[in-house]
């Protein structure tokens, strides 16, 4: 089963998110949000909230932002919000899903669409590209943690299904319902992750040339710039050498 692209989705998602901190904290305290919303506003209840703060926190969001998040669930002013995934195909059939939670839908589904056509792509029917990947729960932890056979042992003894390990960090994967258990496993064995979420993992990865690479980043850099726009994942990695001219 393939993974993350590492250049695509470590190095570039790093660029973005130092770029645009204030907007992925908005993101991030709208899901915060919703999952309260939804659930019960204590994290330690609601399985999905606690993940969502656990990804505020792992990109050092504020504590006080977090809980204004979760109380504006409580105070019934909270907008409500449709979750809804958008799938298409990029430049050569690279295949993307991009996940939204928005107020407006026609707003929404109007930018995605033009963004797609804007950089060589086009949107598809749901279902069109998410039969190429798996739905996942991935916990990921720094290189420092330990070597690879560490964390590949305590990850399997801890429910998960497969890891994937390089210089930069561990990749755990394990099943969508198991994903609170195994990390809480993992936390005790490795201690406190940098993130644990639900992703969509590709079934296998599509190398792409300088060309291909620039108008793919560009149409994802367009996707997560869009205030409605929780997740961008894709199916193609970059070489070594052309992530070197893309530098």
């Amino acid at each position: 089963m393939a993974g993350h692209s590492k250049w695509a989705n470590i190095q570039h998602r790093k660029g973005k998110q130092d770029k645009l901190r204030s907007k992925m904290f908005s993101k991030l305290a709208k899901e915060i949000t919703v999952a309260a919303k939804m659930g019960d506003p204590d994290p330690d209840k609601n399985p999905r909230l606690r993940l969502a703060v656990k990804a505020a926190k792992a990109v050092s969001m504020p504590k006080d932002v977090i809980d204004r998040a979760i109380k504006k669930s409580v105070g019934g002013d909270a907008a409500d919000y449709t979750e809804i995934r958008y799938e298409g195909y990029g430049v050569n059939g690279i295949a993307i899903i991009v996940e939204a939670m928005t107020d407006n839908l026609n707003r929404t589904a109007s930018n995605v669409r033009s963004y797609f056509t804007k950089c060589g792509g086009n949107m598809g029917q749901t279902g069109s590209v998410s039969h190429s990947f798996d739905r996942v729960g991935e916990i990921s932890y720094p290189a420092s943690v330990g070597d690879a056979d560490t964390v590949m042992m305590a990850a399997l003894d801890a429910g998960a299904d497969d890891v994937e390990s390089d210089e930069d960090g561990h990749w755990i994967y394990c099943p969508v319902e198991a994903l609170s258990d195994v990390s809480d496993a993992l936390e005790k064995a490795l201690g406190e992750s940098t993130e644990s979420k639900l992703v969509w993992r590709a079934q296998s990865l599509t190398e792409v040339d300088l060309d291909t690479a620039t108008k793919l980043l560009r149409l994802i850099d367009m996707l997560e710039e869009d205030d409605d726009v929780q997740t961008v994942t894709h199916n193609f990695d970059i070489p070594e050498d052309v992530a070197a001219q893309l530098a």
